[in-house]
C-alpha cells in the first residue's frame, strides 16, 4: 500500500508541474482554478494540498471511490493516530434539518475562525460564508462509487465560491447552479428520504466549510468510515434523541430509519447516545411526538449560524 500511496504523490506533483507549465504558457487551466490559486495566497506548484483539491474537485467520484474501497480500511489499520489523521483533515459536522435551511437563508456574512467548540479538530475549523451564497448540485461521488446505490445522485452542494464555480467549470454536464427556493426544496427532499444533512470541512479546500451533503449510512463514505473503520469523520450535531417512554409505541419506525444504527426498540425505543448524531431523522418520522432533541454539551456546539453572526 505504501508503494501506491508513493506512486499518487508522484502523480500529483508531476501533475502539478505540467499543469502550472501548461497553465502559464497555454493559459488551458480554467479561472475557478486560478481563483483557488489566488485565494490560497500561496504559489500553488508549491502547495501539495492544493493539487490535492483539485485532484478532489477534478475528479471526485475516482478521490472518493478509492477512499471507500481501499483508503479506508488502509488508514484504519494505521490505529488511532491514522484514523485522527484522517479525520482532523477531512470531516463533516452533522445538522439537524433547521440548520441546515439556516445556513442556506442566511442573510448575514460569517468569517468565523474560533469553533474549536463546534469542530474538535486542530484543522478546518473555519465558516467562512459570503451572501447571498451560492449553491451548485452535482453528483454524489459516494453514491456513484457503489455498485448499487441510493437515488437520486444530484443531490451534493457545494457552497460558496471559489468552489462553486469550480465544480460548475470541470463538471459542466453533471452540476448546476441552485436558487435558494431550489436548494431549500432539494434539502428538504433529502430529509423526508431519510438522508442526513452534514457540512463537510477539508484542510485541503482552504481549510474551511465548502459543502453540504445529503448523506445515507448505506452509500455515504464519511459514515461508513465512522460505523465501520471506527474513523470519526462525522461529528455530532450538538445534540442527542430523546425517548419519551410514556408516549412511545414501540412501532419501530425510529430504528428502521436510524443512519447510525443510534435507536433499538423492545417495550419502547432506547437511544444509544455514543452512537447518535442528533440529525432529527427518527423525530420526524415518529408519529406520537416520543422523539426529541436536546442540547448535549458533551458533543460540542451545533453549527447554527446565527450564534456565529
Amino acid at each position: 500500500m505504501y508503494w501506491l500511496m508513493a506512486l499518487v504523490c508522484a502523480v500529483l506533483l508531476g501533475g502539478a508541474v505540467t499543469l502550472w507549465l501548461i497553465g502559464e504558457r497555454g493559459h488551458l487551466v480554467l479561472p475557478s482554478t486560478r481563483r483557488v490559486w489566488k485565494d490560497a495566497g500561496f504559489l500553488p506548484w508549491f502547495q501539495l494540498r492544493l493539487w490535492h483539491f483539485y485532484f478532489y474537485g477534478r475528479w471526485p467520484r475516482l478521490y472518493i471511490g478509492f477512499l471507500i474501497h481501499h483508503g479506508f480500511r488502509w488508514v484504519s489499520g494505521l490505529g488511532d493516530r491514522g484514523r485522527r489523521w484522517l479525520a482532523d483533515r477531512y470531516h463533516g459536522k452533522v445538522l439537524t434539518s433547521e440548520l441546515a435551511r439556516k445556513l442556506i437563508v442566511m442573510e448575514h456574512p460569517i468569517q468565523r475562525r474560533d469553533l474549536e467548540r463546534v469542530l474538535p479538530y486542530r484543522t478546518a475549523r473555519q465558516l467562512i460564508v459570503q451572501t447571498p451564497l451560492e449553491v451548485v448540485v452535482y453528483e454524489c461521488p459516494c453514491r456513484l462509487s457503489r455498485t448499487v446505490h441510493c437515488q437520486p445522485t444530484q443531490v451534493c452542494m457545494i457552497a460558496g465560491q471559489p468552489f462553486a464555480d469550480l465544480v460548475l467549470e470541470h463538471h459542466p454536464h453533471t452540476s448546476r447552479r441552485l436558487s435558494r427556493d431550489e436548494a431549500l426544496a432539494l434539502l428538504q427532499a433529502e430529509h423526508e428520504r431519510g438522508h442526513v444533512h452534514i457540512a463537510w470541512f477539508k484542510n485541503a479546500c482552504l481549510d474551511r466549510f465548502f459543502a453540504i451533503c445529503n448523506c445515507c449510512s448505506c452509500c455515504c463514505g464519511g459514515i461508513d468510515a465512522m460505523l465501520h473503520y471506527g474513523i470519526p469523520m462525522v461529528t455530532s450535531s450538538g445534540f442527542v434523541a430523546l425517548v419519551d417512554a410514556q408516549k412511545c409505541r414501540a412501532c419501530g419506525k425510529c430504528e428502521s430509519v436510524c443512519p447510525f444504527a443510534a435507536v433499538h426498540v423492545s417495550e419502547h425505543a432506547e437511544v444509544d447516545a455514543a452512537r447518535c448524531q442528533g440529525c432529527g431523522i427518527c423525530v420526524s418520522r415518529c408519529g406520537t411526538g416520543a422523539l426529541s432533541l436536546r442540547r448535549d454539551a458533551t458533543r460540542g456546539a451545533p453549527l447554527d449560524v446565527e450564534l456565529l453572526t
